[in-house]
């Protein structure tokens, strides 16, 4: 029996030390007792080799039962050396909760449980949350710290290649196929690349920009990270402690091209990756590059790992008459900088964050701008509002929020932005009532989850306020309804009422088109109809397709925020490195 007036650190540790006696007889009766009716189980690996969460008490024992004999979990100790148990409130719940350390047959691992008094069971202590998370495969663990290797110093042949030939030669694959290659060479490509090198997987970028970080620099002149810099570190690489709260495109993208150097990361600049078909007989891909010379290479990687982002190919909507314009149309991710347009009239269409940013780039360069919503958007302030759900990133260790954030269930992260954003609606109220005042037309996310689960159902329809929403209120910026437009003239938009909006210059802010899109162009239609939609949840509680095994064995997708890139990385490469060493099978069934 647990006592909630112990310890809790003892009560953490008879949680676990129960756990693991039952774990060494798996009996569904016997989980059921140590965990509350509406429990959660999240597993990153560990047991079940998936990215998986389990709700309710039958459902997570009935698991457990099932999965530990072949995993064989053991030695389950809170961790030393990483924040003690402690009583927190997590989706508005008071809870113990412990990080705790653990070994399988084939690894070791980090997991977090939170322990509550159940009331129909005498208060006593039982896991709320659980989450098992694979850290590293044994006998594959990485080179880091002491075990760092020793390097050419240590034994030099003064006649054979120095570092840098070592480098160029491995660079070139001149005489051989990358094992893994990686489309992509932002955020979600560079945390691949640095976690596969780790494990000794020999692993290729590939980017159409000419120079690494130009998917950020390219990017329109005012454009800033929109959260703060402590939730943005690289995997290894932390940015040094006097960089700015908030990251300048230009320099993130600078950084990115010294991360690729210092992680010592194989990087084609200028290539095109123009599409594979798999052979499943001899495992592996045959995929077309293009080079900027404009030459071709045919490679065989056994795996093929799309780091193109949320926002891949730019969704261009067919507006009927807009063709009929003939000043200058471009989509908002061919925008670069509004001082060509001082004094000039400007539509900006979309009232996302790239639309926001853009109407007050073009204001502030002297622009006459005018803002077309076509749908409800929900807005925020910058601070404190958006930084809200960041607020365990203020405190404590990357290694552990990292843990704390990979632990919460999808039902409660949707329950504590639903809380989340009652208080953001709070603190923006006078701004949020002057947009309304001015047709504005708000949202705040399905059920109110805010925008968080905007971004991770469709990648956008919210804005982070820096000033544009001030602009809109006090009427610098004007704000027009997409529905109240009539057609589009030569010089501009033709409104219903008659007048009209004169333009030398159209923006269309209206986002990007599902990966499955650019699934479908390059590895075609088969491929794609087997693998069906990547991110968002679907019915799930996971992201579809991503970070884990596909339904197309050697196909792999990683995207999101730094964070999401940095953390989830991880669990990516240890399934590549667990299915090249013969640990874990490459082919998956889909449910």
């Amino acid at each position: 029996m647990l006592d909630k007036t112990k310890d809790i650190a003892v009560s953490a540790q008879a949680w676990l030390d129960e756990f693991e006696r039952t774990l060494g007889r798996p009996d569904c009766a016997q989980f059921e007792h140590l965990f509350v009716s509406d429990c959660f189980w999240r597993d990153a690996l560990a047991l079940s080799w998936n990215l998986q969460t389990l709700t309710g008490r039958a459902a997570v024992a009935q698991a457990l039962a099932t999965l530990a004999p072949k995993a064989a979990p053991t030695s389950f100790k809170v961790a030393p050396n990483r924040a003690p148990p402690r009583w927190v409130t997590r989706a508005g719940t008071s809870t113990i909760e412990a990080i705790f350390s653990f070994e399988t047959a084939t690894g070791r691992g980090s997991g977090i449980v939170r322990l509550i008094p159940d009331n129909s069971d005498g208060d006593r202590l039982k896991a709320w949350t659980l989450l098992t998370a694979l850290d590293e495969l044994k006998g594959f663990e990485e080179q880091l710290g002491t075990s760092r290797p020793r390097g050419q110093a240590y034994s030099r042949d003064f006649r054979g290649p120095n570092w840098l030939d070592l480098r160029n030669a491995a660079r070139d694959y001149a005489d051989r196929d990358p094992t893994v290659l990686v489309v992509g060479g932002g955020q979600a490509g560079l945390a691949i690349a640095a976690r596969l090198k780790q494990l000794k997987i020999d692993t290729l970028i590939v980017d159409r920009e000419a120079r690494i970080g130009d998917n950020w620099r390219k990017r329109y002149h005012a454009l800033t990270l929109h959260n703060q810099v402590q939730v943005n570190h690289m995997p290894y690489m932390p940015f040094p402690p006097n960089w700015p709260v908030y990251i300048p495109k230009d320099k993130l993208a600078n950084w990115f091209e010294a991360y690729v150097d210092a992680m010592e990361l194989n990087f084609w600049t200028g290539t095109e990756f123009e599409g594979g078909a798999y052979d499943g007989a001899k495992g592996h891909w045959t995929v077309t590059l293009r080079r900027a010379d404009g030459s071709q290479r045919t490679m065989h990687p056994r795996h093929v790992v799309m780091g193109t982002g949320v926002s891949g190919i730019a969704n261009v909507p067919d507006i009927p008459t807009l063709d009929n314009f003939k000043g200058t149309l471009l989509h908002s991710s061919r925008y670069e900088d509004g001082e060509n347009w001082q004094g000039k009239r400007a539509i900006v269409i979309g009232t996302g964050n790239s639309g926001h940013d853009i109407a007050q780039d073009l204001f502030s360069s002297g622009a006459e701008v005018t803002l077309v919503q076509r749908s409800p958007t929900l807005v925020t302030n910058i601070e404190p509002s958006a930084q809200l759900a960041y607020a365990t990133y203020n405190e404590g260790t990357l290694e552990d929020n990292d843990l704390i954030a990979t632990s919460m269930p999808t039902p409660l992260a949707k329950k504590t932005h639903v809380m989340l954003t009652k208080q953001s609606r709070e603190l923006d109220k006078e701004l949020l009532e002057g947009l309304a005042r001015v047709g504005f037309k708000l949202d705040f996310g399905e059920a109110g989850t805010g925008w968080q689960f905007k971004y991770l159902t469709r990648g956008g329809g919210y804005y982070f306020n820096v000033g544009c929403s001030n602009l809109i209120v006090e009427g610098k910026i004007k704000l027009k309804q997409f529905e109240d437009i009539e057609g589009f003239r030569a010089d501009g938009a033709q409104m219903k009422d008659g007048t009209r909006i004169p333009a030398d210059l159209i923006v269309l802010s209206t986002g990007y088109k599902p990966q499955e899109y650019l699934v479908r162009k390059l590895f075609g239609d088969g491929i794609a109809d087997r693998i069906g939609p990547v991110w968002g949840f679907g019915d799930g509680l996971e992201l579809r397709n991503m970070y884990a095994r596909t339904a197309q064995p050697g196909l792999w997708f990683i995207a999101g925020s730094l964070a999401q890139c940095r953390i989830n990385s991880k669990y990516l490469a240890l399934q590549i490195k667990a299915i090249e060493e013969g640990i874990l099978e490459g082919e998956v069934t889909i449910a």
